[in-house]
């Protein structure tokens, strides 16, 4: 199963994709990680998709990976009498803390933390932007806002609120609740929803404690300001299109994508571009052209992952949207111009030893045209720092630990092989080349060259390259 192109897909799983061969098969097409959406699943839900998950893993003799997404804190409205109530622009209309139905001049609004929060000149905006309103006063009981484009307003509408930073924590009691449930099914990684601060990723970290790795999903504009401290902590990021286009002005979003994925290249963290990526093909069994061309866009920005919501989880045509976008991601990396777009966006490495290693396993595999960089890796920091450099030659990444071939799945480049620790140098010479030509990353007579940390098994010590030939014997071995 070895995937003929670096960037990773992640596929959702839903209705339209939640058996055992259904997901089988959206693998087959290229489904490299699977996101459960905690917004509409059950936790017995979530543990048999999970199992299934696994029990592919197993058949395929492959590391999956599993990215659990957490619904995050949702501000919704309160009921109104009249279902539905109409504003019209120009006219005042009034959030407060009286649980009675509103009206076209006033909603109850749930959330007695954004009354403290906001301030007059704020906007807020109802049911994904639809209508928009700003504040003119407000206290701790009511907001007075001005309607600056009406619309109609029905029950539990979302809100958004673009220009405030209301003091909760990004995890809900339900959050807390999936991700102790996830993790307990053994999940790879967790996605942190509406997130403003870096705090909120430190308040997770403290929850998984290593057991999988926090991803930041960039939808709120508190965030994208905090971007830098976010990404310290996080161990990913999400560039959230769909939330993040409601609370900015769209033609900000792609600048923003830009600005993430080279911001996650530069400190070395992977980045999944997300929402809306072959939206048609919910519905449709082709794309669009310009959804295409989207999709393409993020793979020539160097994107470790693209990820497909809908399309996968609920369209009509689920495996055809991840054959769809394996074949995208095929020939822009196919592209004479991808390589040197990527080259252009190299970064210098960091001042550390392991850094300087990765920079110069990369350059001695470009200079002597090397078939593949093999990195010997218990922890996976190898593999991602190696990746960081997005080199032309494969990357094959060779793990003791199942866990770190599973988080190994989102990372650019990277084809993970779950296997027994090497003995001693001379084993893992042999065993790397053995492996490398059986899941066919290089020939009998090609070189390789091998990235490890000596003492070996040390997480984060990667301090040693080898080039090896390929011989003939390791050929036999592996037959």
């Amino acid at each position: 199963m070895r995937r003929l192109r670096r960037t990773k897909i992640v596929a959702t799983l839903g209705p339209a994709s939640s058996d055992r061969r259904a997901i089988a098969s959206l693998f087959e097409a290229g489904a490299d990680v699977f996101r459960v959406n905690m917004s509409h699943t059950t936790h017995a839900r979530m543990r048999e998709l999970v199992a299934a998950i696994r029990e592919l893993e197993t058949e395929y003799g492959r590391p999956i990976g599993i990215l659990l997404d957490l619904q995050g804190p949702k501000l919704r409205l309160g009921s109104f009498a009249h279902n539905p109530a109409t504003l019209a622009k120009g006219n005042t209309f009034t959030l407060d803390t009286d649980p009675t139905p509103g009206d076209a001049k006033r909603v109850h609004l749930p959330h007695p933390e954004i009354f403290a929060a906001i301030e007059p000149g704020h906007t807020l905006l109802l049911d994904d932007g639809k209508v928009r309103l700003v504040a003119v006063e407000a206290d701790s009981h009511h907001i007075l806002t001005r309607v600056e484009v009406g619309g109609k307003l029905s029950d539990r509408k979302g809100v958004s609120l673009p220009d405030t930073t209301v003091p909760f924590s990004a995890l809900t009691e339900k959050d807390r609740s999936d991700l102790e449930a996830g993790l307990d099914t053994g999940i790879d990684w967790v996605a942190l929803s509406f997130i403003q601060r870096p705090d909120d990723i430190a308040e997770a970290k403290k929850i998984t404690r290593g057991r999988a790795a926090v991803m930041a999903k960039i939808e709120k504009p508190q965030a994208v300001n905090r971007l830098g401290e976010i990404m310290d902590l996080a161990d990913a990021l999400m560039v959230a299109r769909g939330d993040l286009g409601v609370e900015m002005p769209l033609e900000k979003v792609p600048g923003v994508q830009k600005q993430m994925t080279r911001a996650a290249r530069r400190a070395g963290k992977p980045v999944v571009v997300a929402t809306q990526m072959l939206e048609s093909m919910i519905t449709s069994p082709v794309p669009t052209r310009a959804e295409v061309s989207d999709v393409a866009t993020a793979i020539f920005e160097g994107a470790d992952a693209i990820m497909l919501s809908a399309e996968s989880a609920a369209g009509q045509y689920p495996v055809e949207a991840v054959a769809t976008m394996n074949r995208i991601a095929e020939e822009v990396e196919r592209d004479p111009t991808y390589l040197a777009i990527i080259h252009a966006q190299r970064t210098e490495p960091e001042a550390t030893g392991a850094d300087a290693i990765a920079a110069a396993a990369r350059q001695i595999a470009e200079t002597l045209e090397l078939s593949a960089i093999i990195c010997w890796t218990s922890s996976g920091s190898t593999g991602w720092r190696v990746a960081r450099e997005r080199p032309k030659s494969p990357i094959v990444a060779i793990s003791p630990r199942l866990s770190t071939g599973r988080r190994l799945s989102l990372i650019w480049g990277v084809h993970c092989i779950v296997a027994e620790d090497a003995h001693d140098l001379d084993d893992m010479v042999e065993r790397a080349c053995r492996l490398a030509w059986k899941d066919g990353f290089a020939q009998v007579g090609q070189r390789v060259i091998i990235v490890a940390g000596v003492p070996l098994g040390t997480p984060g010590a990667t301090n040693m390259l080898r080039i090896a030939f390929v011989a003939a014997e390791a050929a036999r071995d592996a037959g």
